[in-house]
């Protein structure tokens, strides 16, 4: 089922969502790259990152999302590409690959890490975020409620990221021949304002199932949605904590 991504709502919190990918971009010890591509590069924001520190190379944002693409094309210093990551090719072996949550779009994106590291030149880094919270009320609240009445006919086949744990990434990336580090972090993201999770994830992870309900039953679930998120929650002095799980792998593609 087709979804579309609002680059605005994804970049309510920016500075958040930049955390991972600096954590994660962090490990990449590629000196001086000629290609550097990230996919499902979004807006391109953090793409730009990448193009500052590797100042000649070739930066390349990669994403399925006609507005998302779209609003990375304005991104100075990088070229942006509309594609689907499990069919791109690179018009040259890459010397780093940055997939930072966009894998967990993918279904059986295990399956698809082969030909991901096989666009790697010899010596090539591939570096991997997923989210692993998705037993955190801000997802199981989404998949009960989805699963009932009057939502649920509307919903099936709606698109749902999952991900996997640090050593299963770890295992199958050692398998294609790599170096891997893999890690997990939870973060805890202080967020102020009204439904502030609500706000989240209606940019990211409940995003498609929002859009697939007709607009009367959208309403309907959103009131019902945030009302649970409070819940789950609660707001303090600084803000509502959000527990953030992420999981992490870097490989080196071995000479």
């Amino acid at each position: 089922m087709d979804h579309r991504w609002d680059p605005e709502q994804y970049l309510v919190y920016a500075d958040e969502r930049a955390r991972p990918f600096l954590d994660l971009t962090a490990r990449i010890g590629a000196e001086h790259p000629a290609h550097v591509v990230d996919l499902g590069a979004g807006p391109g924001t953090l793409t730009r990152l990448l193009a500052r520190r590797w100042p000649h190379a070739q930066v390349l944002a990669v994403d399925a999302s006609e507005e998302m693409a779209a609003r990375a094309r304005t991104i100075p210093g990088i070229t942006a590409q509309l594609a689907d990551l499990r069919t791109w090719c690179p018009p040259a072996p890459a010397d780093v690959i940055v997939a930072n949550a966009s894998l967990q779009w993918v279904p059986g994106h295990l399956e698809l890490l082969e030909r991901l590291v096989g666009h790697l030149a010899p010596g090539g880094w591939f570096a991997m975020q997923v989210p692993g919270n998705f037993e955190e009320p801000s997802h199981a609240i989404r998949r009960e409620l989805a699963s009932h009445a009057p939502y649920a006919e509307h919903l099936e086949g709606v698109a749902v990221p999952s991900s996997h744990d640090p050593a299963t990434y770890l295992r199958v990336l050692q398998g294609l021949g790599c170096e891997v580090d893999a890690w997990e972090s939870t973060y805890l993201h202080v967020l102020p304002g009204e439904d502030p999770v609500f706000a989240w994830v209606s940019g990211t992870g409940a995003r498609p199932t929002l859009q697939a309900l007709p607009e009367d039953l959208r309403e309907r679930f959103s009131v019902e949605y945030r009302a649970r998120l409070r819940e789950a929650y609660p707001s303090e002095p600084d803000g509502v904590i959000l527990p953030f799980r992420r999981v992490f792998a870097v490989a080196r593609r071995r000479d």
